[in-house]
């Protein structure tokens, strides 16, 4: 696994034996900051169920302010401060232990990239529903392509979909309020 632009291009990111995380793939994290280039030069970013991290160290390697890497796993937590600190970006990172579901409230960002483990049907339902009320303008959902998301959660509204192999990425930002007449 290795960062695919920007600062630290190239540079090799530790990875977790086995199945315990499934790593969003290089292809897709260019594709993703390719379509967030415009916006990720100083936004505050959220990867929840970060993993090894490599989501939220692109978006500081591409000029993220400071990322909020939100995970469960001890291992992946470990892992996640091991690739911050060799390439020494503790000052613009903040690693949050815990439950992502009670976490993730509580560090709203300009974007937030949510990747659950595909086999957790209720966290992705419950980790939209907790963003509803926070007010992020971006919501970036990696999921199966065999998954459904609602188009609509709270005041979360999905405006687009990009699909790549299995994977897919769901795009969710506020709903305008409805105008009256």
């Amino acid at each position: 696994m290795r960062v695919i632009a920007g600062e630290f291009r190239s540079r090799r990111l530790m990875s977790i034996p086995g199945a315990v995380t499934r790593p969003t793939s290089d292809r897709l994290r260019e594709t993703l900051f390719d379509i967030l280039a415009a916006r990720i030069e100083g936004a505050t970013f959220v990867d929840a169920y970060a993993g090894t991290g490599a989501v939220g160290i692109e978006a500081l390697s591409r000029g993220a302010r400071h990322v909020w890497f939100l995970e469960r796993s001890r291992e992946a937590l470990e892992v996640t401060r091991r690739n911050l600190a060799s390439l020494a970006l503790e000052a613009r990172s903040t690693v949050v232990a815990g439950l992502v579901l009670l976490t993730i409230a509580r560090h709203p960002a300009d974007i937030v990239f949510l990747d659950p483990p595909y086999d957790k049907d209720r966290e992705y339902e419950a980790a939209l529903a907790a963003l509803s009320g926070i007010q992020s303008p971006l919501v970036i959902v990696q999921h199966s392509i065999r998954r459904t998301l609602p188009e609509v959660r709270g005041d979360l509204r999905r405006t687009r979909t990009v699909k790549q192999g299995d994977n897919a990425l769901s795009f969710f930002a506020i709903a305008e309020p409805a105008v009256r007449k």
